[in-house]
């Protein structure tokens, strides 16, 4: 068997794996499509010597699918926190690579993270924003090997596993433990709810002006102050009361 033969055996193996640990028909095209590319460009001619057993190398690409000893609350940590966007695609990429995978965004906008403490795997992201649907996006990333993970508002976030890249180098041997914090917001945001803030003062020392009287002002700062607390506060006390049952 020649090198070509080989290498077109091992990748229908691989994608007959892919497929059998439930990665959709894109995904593994788009895997399959990588990995070609990669051994082109290395010049490799062994492409079990370049990423390992078929079957091995199916669980580190899936590593959803890999079913360790023992109940899955035993190998895998969660972890829940939250960010906006003038920091979530940077600190997605960097926990990404700490072996954090992204299950879902959950109701509060808190990234829902697992980690599978006996492989941990490299992951990448990327955040969208929704335009004309979901479809579109999912459409459109699915052949790059983007997978959806989670809805907020108006934005999506998607993720990849590096191992279609960068073979057995994905796992990593020495994860670093858990973070401690859970919100990590930007000075970005702060600063968007001083602007808010100074607006709604702004707006009630001018309503004061024009009736002639303070009070009315006041008045209505308080309450632009009052509606604009009122998503916060929600947010915050869902946060508060997931945390709790979540313990």
């Amino acid at each position: 068997m020649n090198m070509q033969d080989e290498q077109d055996t091992y990748l229908t193996a691989l994608a007959e794996r892919l497929r059998a640990h439930g990665l959709s028909a894109d995904r593994v095209e788009a895997t399959v499509a990588d990995l070609t590319a990669h051994l082109e460009e290395s010049g490799a001619k062994d492409p079990e010597a370049e990423f390992g057993p078929v079957e091995e190398f199916a669980r580190q690409l899936a590593p959803e699918a890999a079913t360790p000893d023992g109940p899955p609350e035993e190998h895998v940590e969660t972890w829940r926190w939250t960010a906006d966007t003038g920091v979530d695609e940077e600190l997605l990429n960097r926990f990404g690579d700490q072996g954090w995978e992204v299950e879902r965004v959950d109701a509060v906008g808190r990234f829902v993270s697992h980690r599978d403490l006996a492989r941990p795997q490299r992951w990448e992201y990327r955040r969208e924003l929704i335009t004309r649907g979901r479809e579109d996006l999912d459409a459109r990333l699915a052949p790059d090997g983007w997978e959806a993970c989670g809805t907020w508002v108006i934005y999506a976030w998607f993720k990849r596993p590096k191992a279609a890249s960068l073979g057995p180098a994905a796992e990593i041997a020495a994860p670093p433990p858990a973070p401690e914090r859970t919100n990590f917001l930007s000075r970005k945001f702060y600063a968007l709810l001083a602007f808010l803030g100074a607006a709604v003062a702004l707006g009630g020392i001018a309503a004061g002006l024009d009736d002639g009287d303070a009070s009315s002002g006041f008045g209505f700062a308080a309450g632009l102050l009052a509606g604009a607390c009122v998503p916060f506060g929600l947010i915050i006390g869902g946060r508060l009361l997931l945390a709790r049952r979540n313990r």
